[in-house]
């Protein structure tokens, strides 16, 4: 491995030799590295996964414009651009990128010293910290034309379509679960309006169209060793135009749950009204003055809708068989299925009608 990043990390603008290099981060999807330079530097050298990402191009050309526009906002509002945002290291032809000779494709990023992330809940105040910072991040990139950027993922949080697709998953029923799951297909079907809710405004322009992180998990978020407070919005994969409403949502999806997304003993699972509170909280006061009134209106019933999604997309692969999502046991979508749409349940209780 480490003659392998080695060879790697000479194809990208680097200044320094090459010294060492070692597996980092906890994430699932990409492979990544750091590595250490004679210059007293370091490095994150990553490969992508392009089969989770069919277009690699298209995914760097998003993230490429996106990180572009930060760094001028940064800049301009006397922020440190190297610390707040993510910084890609061109190849030495010049893309942001490197093909090596098996077609796959690998990136590099200045490595952000003295920086942490969590992966849990460690004090009251870190999902307030996480709103300010995905409300920054929203803030910073109002003023960006989000229908330039490419859908890289096609239908990502068009909830309409994940609905629809379950159906089919249904009616086929390839992996024979489906009667181990009729009381979660029932539940979904009766809810089917909210599979249209962000959707149908979305495609009416009622909801402006932003540029959109699309997997605002706490994890994603840099925090400052010394200081504690949040740095920058990392993992910027999945960047691409959409709603607001999606980061909002699936933050508070993920934030404002008590337990594990696959806890089996659904007891341990509620939502969490201070959590949400919270993380409104830091994210109105970045975010506050450039969201709409419909947006503000609508992101409480956002968090509904998101778990609502995530529900369908862990039971459509399950009843196909695990096939998108890494399992450990028979059940285990079902098992994810069912923490989502316990949060549904709860959340549509508080949430349907609360206002900021």
């Amino acid at each position: 491995m480490v003659n392998l990043i080695r060879k790697i990390s000479e194809k990208f603008c680097i200044q320094g030799n090459f010294i060492c290099a070692e597996n980092y981060g906890r994430g699932h999807i990409n492979d990544t590295y750091l590595a250490s330079f004679s210059d007293g530097e370091h490095r994150i050298i990553q490969k992508i996964n392009s089969f989770v990402f069919k277009n690699p191009e298209l995914v760097m050309e998003n993230m490429v414009k996106v990180i572009s526009h930060l760094i001028m906002k940064i800049f301009k509002e006397g922020g440190d651009a190297k610390r707040e945002t993510l910084n890609l290291i061109a190849a030495r032809d010049g893309l942001p990128y490197h093909i090596d000779g098996d077609g796959n494709y690998w990136r590099a990023f200045l490595f952000i010293e003295d920086s942490f992330s969590y992966e849990k809940i460690e004090k009251g105040n870190d999902l307030y910290d996480t709103g300010l910072i995905f409300g920054k991040f929203q803030r910073l990139l109002s003023d960006f034309k989000a229908s330039e950027l490419h859908h890289t993922i096609p239908d990502f949080h068009n909830t309409k379509i994940r609905y629809e697709n379950l159906f089919k998953a249904v009616s086929a029923d390839i992996a024979g679960r489906v009667n181990r799951a009729l009381p979660e297909i029932k539940f979904i079907e009766e809810r089917r309006e909210y599979s249209a809710l962000i959707q149908d405004q979305l495609d009416a322009s009622l909801l402006p169209l932003r540029v959109t992180h699309n997997d605002t998990k706490l994890n994603n978020v840099l925090f400052d060793c010394n200081t504690r407070k949040p740095l920058c919005v990392v993992d910027l994969d999945t960047v691409m135009p959409g709603s607001i409403l999606f980061d909002f949502g699936d933050a508070i999806r993920t934030g404002a749950s008590t337990a594990e997304e696959d806890e089996t003993d659904l007891s341990k699972v509620s939502f969490d009204l201070d959590s949400f509170k919270a993380f409104a909280e830091g994210f109105l006061e970045e975010a506050g003055s450039i969201i709409t009134e419909r947006e503000r209106d609508c992101l409480p019933i956002s968090a509904v809708v998101l778990s609502y999604e995530q529900g369908i997309r862990f039971l459509a692969d399950y009843l196909e068989g695990d096939r998108y999502y890494k399992t450990s046991r028979d059940d285990h979508n079902l098992d994810r299925c069912r923490t989502q749409l316990k949060l549904v349940k709860e959340m549509e209780e508080i949430l349907r009608n609360y206002k900021f």
